[in-house]
C-alpha cells in the first residue's frame, strides 16, 4: 500500500497528477482512492490530493503518515514534509525552493519541473515532469507502462500532444537524488 499526497499552488495541475495516478494505477489492477482539497482562489490559492493505492482493500481515504510526498512548491512542502513516515520519498520541484537541508529519514528526490516544462514548450506540463520523478523514484507503476497509461489518459481527454509524454520522461532523465 503507498499513501501519497500532490501538493502546490492551484493551477499547478495538482488534481490532474492525482487523477493520472489514479487512472494508471487502476488499469494496473490496483485498488485506489483520490481525495481533494483546495483554496476558494481559482489560481494561487493550496491545491492538494490524497491518493492511496493498495493491492488489499483501503480502509481509509485519508493517509495519516505519508509514503510519499510529491511537492511543486516550496510551501507545500513545508506543510507535508512532517507527515512523512520514515524511509518516505518526497518529490520536490527544485525550480520553486530555496536551498536547504533536507531531512536525513527520507529519500528526497528533485527536479526543476517548472524549467524543464516552460523548456519543453508546454509550461502546463510541470506536473507530468514530476510524476516521471516520482515514477523513477518510487518504482510505484513501472516508468515504461506509466507513460503507456499517460498517452492513453490524455488521448480519452482528447488532449494528447507528444509534449505531454516529453516532459513526462524529461522527470525521469533528469530528477536527481539530494
Amino acid at each position: 500500500m503507498a499513501d501519497i499526497i500532490l501538493a502546490g499552488f492551484g493551477g499547478q495541475g495538482i488534481l490532474t497528477a492525482g487523477k493520472i495516478l489514479i487512472d494508471i494505477a487502476a488499469q494496473e489492477g490496483k485498488n485506489v482512492s483520490w481525495t481533494s482539497s483546495y483554496g476558494a482562489e481559482m489560481r494561487g490559492g493550496t491545491a492538494s490530493c490524497s491518493i492511496v493505492i493498495s493491492e488489499e482493500e483501503i480502509g481509509s481515504p485519508y493517509p495519516t503518515k505519508l509514503d510519499i510526498l510529491m511537492a511543486m512548491n516550496e510551501p507545500s512542502y513545508d506543510k507535508f514534509i512532517g507527515d512523512v513516515r520514515d524511509g518516505g520519498v518526497v518529490v520536490v520541484n527544485r525550480s520553486l525552493m530555496s536551498e536547504q537541508a533536507y531531512p536525513r529519514n527520507v529519500k528526497v528526490v528533485s527536479v526543476a519541473a517548472t524549467e524543464l516544462a516552460n523548456a519543453a514548450g508546454n509550461g502546463r506540463a510541470a506536473n507530468l515532469v514530476m510524476l516521471g520523478a516520482m515514477m523513477k523514484a518510487t518504482g510505484l507503476v513501472d516508468p515504461e507502462t506509466f507513460g503507456q497509461g499517460l498517452d492513453r489518459y490524455f488521448e480519452k481527454k482528447g488532449r494528447n500532444t507528444p509534449s505531454n509524454l516529453q516532459c513526462y520522461k524529461l522527470g525521469i532523465e533528469k530528477s536527481r537524488e539530494d
